[in-house]
C-alpha cells in the first residue's frame, strides 16, 4: 500500500496521541525531537505545501515534518455582533495553509495560537475611528496621565466547532450607536519554533453597522502593499501586526504617549516618522520620540525617507496600488480631497494653527477651509495645491529630460584607445549639443567578468557627425593584454532653470538615464556581465534610484566604479588612512545594514565628505536577498573569475569575493575570523561545503524566516 503524506500526518498523529495518552503526556518540543531524531530533517527539496517559499523556515523541512506540523496560520473574523447591553462577538476561524482547522490551545494540533482583538467604532460625524477598549497611562516623572487605546482585555472563549470559536469581549460598547460603522480587528500568532518553523502572524478585519444598514461610511485610505514596498513585510509592535487597516484602530486620535506627550493618532505619527530627520522640529534641536511598551525609546529623528525624501506623497498614498490588492483603498483620495490640520501640521510641525505663524499668517481654527487653499492640483507647478506644493523639482514636467544613446564603438582592441558614437536628445527627440551639458562624461570599464579598473572622461568636446551624432575618442586606452569583453557607460545633466523670472525659481539638475554598452576587447563573443541587482529592485523602495547627484542612477553603471578594487582614495585625508573599501557587493550590504553593523564603516566622498552609514534603520528584513537580488543569485558559488575585494579597513585584506558579500552584512569580528578560517591562500573559499545550494547551510535556509 501507498501512503500517502495526509496519512503519515494521521498515523504520526495517532501514534503521538495514543503515546501521550500511555504515558501521561509528552510535549509537541519532544515530538519534535523525536522526529529529526528519526532523520525527519531539513532539505533542499521544493516543497508543494500551500503558501510555502524558500523566505520561509519551514520550506526546508522534511516532508513529514511539514506534513504533522502544517505550518502556516490564517484567523478570519466571519461575523461580529453587539448587543443591547453593548457586549461585543465576534466568531472566527483558524486553519493553517492547507485549510485545516487549529486548535486554538495546541493540544490537538501543533503550536498555540495567540489572538488579541481591537473593538473600535467609527462615528458618524468623524473621519477617524474611536477604540472602545482604551486605559489612563501616568509618567512618574511629569506626573501626566494620558488616554491610549489597546487591545481588548479580559474577553473570554467558546468553541463551537473545529477551529470554530467565538470570542465574547471584556470591553463593553457603552452607549453605542447603532447605525455607526464598526470594525473589530484581531492579530494572530502561531508559535512553530519547537519544529524550526517560526512563527506564524494573520490579521484580519470585520466592519459592519449593528442594526444591519450597509457600510457606507468608512476609514480606508491607505494599503499595506504600499508600506511594503520598503518595510517587506511591516510588522510592528514585535511582528504580529501586518495590516494598516487594524494599525488605524489603536492608532486614534485618543491616544498620547505620557512620557512625551506625543499624540499616536496614525495620520500624525506616520507623517511624523517618515519626516524624521526634515521636520522642522527635529532641525530646531528637539528630537521626535516615542516611549513604548516596556519604556522602550524609539527615536525617529534621524530617520531618512529613501524614496526622494518626504515629499513623495504618492509613494505610500500609490494609485497604482490603491486598487491592486485583496483589501483595497475604499478612499485612496482622502489625501487630496480631505487636508487637515493634523496630517498636514505632522510634517510641517513649525505651523501654529491656532496663531498663523508659519502659515501665511493665516488662523485656521478648524479643517473646513483647508480646501479653499490646498485643492487637489492647480494650474501651475509649486503652487499651494496639494500636488504643486509637494511636487519633486526633478519630477517637474517642465523639464525637457535628457536622453542618451551610445550607437557604436570601435578601436576598442587591446592597445588601443575607443571611439564611442553617441546621442543626447531631450525627451521629446530634439538633439542636444554635448558641448551644452553641464556634465557628460563617458566611462570606460573592463573587463566584465569583473570589472577591476575605470576610466571617466569629458565628452562634451565630442566631434559632430553629418547625420546628428557625436564621436569621442578615449584618450586612454585600453591596457595591452586585456582579455575578454569591455563596458563603455555614458552619464550627464544639464541645469535647467523652472519658474524663471519668479518669486520661485529654482535651477534643477535634469539629468539623463545611464546607458551602459558591452563591446569585444579581443575578438571573442560579447560577455555581458552577470545580472545580480536590478535597478528596477532597487526603485521598489528608493522610488528612483539617484547617486551622487541622481546622474548615477542604474545599477549596470554603479558597478563599473564600484569594482572590487575601488577605495575611497581619491577623496579620504592623510589623517584618516587606511583607505575604504567601496566594491559594490561590500558597500550595498553595509549601507543597508546600517546601524546593526558591529564595525564602521565610512566612505568619504566628492570633497572630503564623510559619509557614516550606522545611523541607516534598514525599513526591510535583510534575510528576505530576493528583495535586492534577481531570484537564485544570492546563493553560492560565484561566476569563474571573480576579483578579491580590496578593503583595507577590514577585518580581511584582500576578501574572497564570497566573503566580501556575507561580511557586508555579518561585519563582526567573529564571522571575519570564520571566513578567514575557510579560505586556503592556494584554493580559495570553502564557503559552499557548508553554504552552498543544497547544503545543509545553504544561504536560503539560513535567510529564511
Amino acid at each position: 500500500m501507498v501512503r500517502t503524506s495526509s496519512d503519515w500526518r494521521i498515523a504520526t498523529y495517532d501514534a503521538y496521541m495514543r503515546t501521550r495518552l500511555r504515558n501521561g503526556g509528552i510535549s509537541l518540543i519532544a515530538l519534535a525531537a523525536l522526529l529529526a531524531a528519526a532523520g525527519a530533517l531539513r532539505s533542499d527539496t521544493p516543497q508543494t505545501y500551500p503558501g510555502l517559499t524558500k523566505r520561509d523556515k519551514a520550506y526546508f523541512l522534511a516532508p513529514e515534518i511539514i506534513n504533522f506540523v502544517r505550518p502556516g496560520l490564517i484567523v478570519k473574523i466571519v461575523s461580529a455582533s453587539i448587543a443591547p447591553d453593548g457586549t461585543i462577538k465576534a466568531e472566527i476561524t483558524m486553519t493553517d495553509n492547507a485549510g485545516l482547522a487549529l486548535d486554538r490551545l495546541g493540544v490537538n494540533t501543533p503550536g498555540a495560537v495567540s489572538v488579541s482583538f481591537v473593538p473600535a467604532v467609527l462615528p458618524n460625524n468623524r473621519t477617524e475611528y474611536l477604540d472602545y477598549a482604551t486605559l489612563q497611562e501616568t509618567d512618574p516623572a511629569s506626573g501626566r496621565t494620558t488616554t491610549e487605546a489597546r487591545t481588548d482585555p479580559n474577553g473570554t472563549w467558546t468553541q463551537v466547532g473545529d477551529g470554530d470559536y467565538i470570542y465574547t469581549f471584556g470591553t463593553k460598547a457603552t452607549n453605542f450607536d447603532a447605525t455607526a460603522t464598526h470594525t473589530v480587528g484581531l492579530y494572530a500568532s502561531r508559535n512553530l519554533t519547537a519544529f524550526n518553523a517560526g512563527t506564524q502572524y494573520s490579521n484580519d478585519v470585520y466592519t459592519w453597522v449593528p442594526n444591519g444598514s450597509p457600510v457606507t461610511h468608512v476609514h480606508s485610505e491607505i494599503v499595506v502593499e504600499a508600506c511594503n514596498q520598503c518595510h517587506d513585510p511591516l510588522a510592528a509592535h514585535g511582528g504580529a501586526r501586518r495590516d494598516v487597516r487594524l494599525c488605524v484602530l489603536c492608532h486614534t486620535d485618543q491616544s498620547t504617549d505620557a512620557e512625551t506627550n506625543n499624540t499616536v493618532d496614525f495620520r500624525v505619527m506616520i507623517h511624523k516618522i517618515h519626516m524624521g530627520a526634515e521636520l522642522p522640529s527635529v532641525k530646531a534641536g528637539t528630537p521626535y520620540t516615542i516611549v513604548g511598551f516596556q519604556n522602550s525609546v524609539n527615536d525617529f529623528s534621524k530617520v531618512e525617507f529613501p524614496a526622494l525624501g518626504p515629499n513623495n506623497c504618492q509613494f505610500c498614498h500609490a494609485p497604482k496600488l490603491a486598487t491592486a490588492p485583496a483589501h483595497p483603498a475604499a478612499d485612496p483620495n482622502a489625501w487630496l480631497e480631505h487636508p487637515n490640520r493634523a496630517a498636514c501640521g505632522a510634517c510641517h510641525d513649525n505651523v501654529n494653527f491656532a496663531t498663523g505663524q508659519n502659515h501665511a499668517n493665516l488662523p485656521q481654527l478648524n479643517d473646513n477651509l483647508c480646501t479653499a487653499c490646498h485643492f487637489p492640483q492647480g494650474e501651475t507647478e509649486f503652487d499651494v495645491s496639494i500636488i504643486g506644493a509637494h511636487l519633486i523639482p526633478e519630477k517637474s514636467t517642465q523639464l525637457p529630460g535628457v536622453v542618451f544613446a551610445i550607437t557604436n564603438i570601435t578601436n576598442g582592441g587591446a592597445g588601443q584607445s575607443p571611439k564611442v558614437t553617441f546621442t543626447v536628445k531631450d525627451k521629446a527627440g530634439n538633439p542636444i549639443a554635448p558641448s551644452t551639458m553641464n556634465s557628460l562624461n563617458l566611462v570606460l570599464a573592463y573587463p566584465t567578468i569583473d570589472y577591476q579598473a575605470v576610466i571617466s572622461e569629458d565628452a562634451r568636446k565630442a566631434a559632430a557627425n553629418s547625420d546628428g551624432t557625436y564621436t569621442y575618442a578615449f584618450t586612454a586606452a585600453v591596457p595591452a593584454g586585456t582579455k575578454g569583453t569591455g563596458t563603455i557607460g555614458v552619464e550627464g545633466y544639464r541645469n535647467i532653470t523652472l519658474n524663471a523670472n519668479t518669486v520661485q525659481a529654482m535651477t534643477v539638475r535634469n539629468w539623463g538615464q545611464n546607458v551602459d554598452v558591452n563591446f569585444s576587447i579581443d575578438g571573442s563573443a560579447i560577455r555581458p556581465r552577470r545580472v545580480i541587482v536590478t535597478t528596477q529592485n532597487c526603485d521598489q523602495c528608493h522610488d528612483h534610484l539617484e547617486a551622487h547627484g541622481g546622474f548615477r542612477n542604474e545599477i549596470s553603471h554603479c558597478v563599473l566604479c564600484h569594482n572590487p578594487n575601488a577605495t575611497d582614495t581619491p577623496f579620504r585625508p592623510a589623517n584618516q588612512q587606511p583607505p575604504q573599501g567601496i566594491a559594490f557587493k561590500m558597500m550595498v550590504h553595509r549601507i543597508h545594514t546600517g546601524e546593526d553593523q558591529e564595525s564602521d564603516y565610512t566612505i568619504y566622498a566628492f570633497g572630503g565628505t564623510p559619509n557614516n552609514f550606522q545611523d541607516i534603520a534598514f525599513p526591510g528584513d535583510r534575510r528576505d536577498c530576493v528583495k535586492c537580488h534577481v531570484p537564485g543569485t544570492q546563493e553560492i558559488p560565484v561566476q569563474a573569475g571573480e576579483l578579491p575585494v580590496v578593503n583595507p579597513r577590514g577585518f580581511i585584506n584582500p576578501e574572497g569575493p564570497i566573503t566580501a558579500a556575507c561580511l557586508g552584512c555579518h561585519t563582526a569580528q567573529d564571522a571575519a575570523a570564520h571566513a578567514q578560517l575557510n579560505t586556503s591562500a592556494n584554493l580559495g573559499e570553502a564557503c559552499t561545503v557548508c553554504h552552498g545550494q543544497g547544503a545543509q547551510f545553504s544561504v536560503d535556509s539560513e535567510h529564511a524566516r
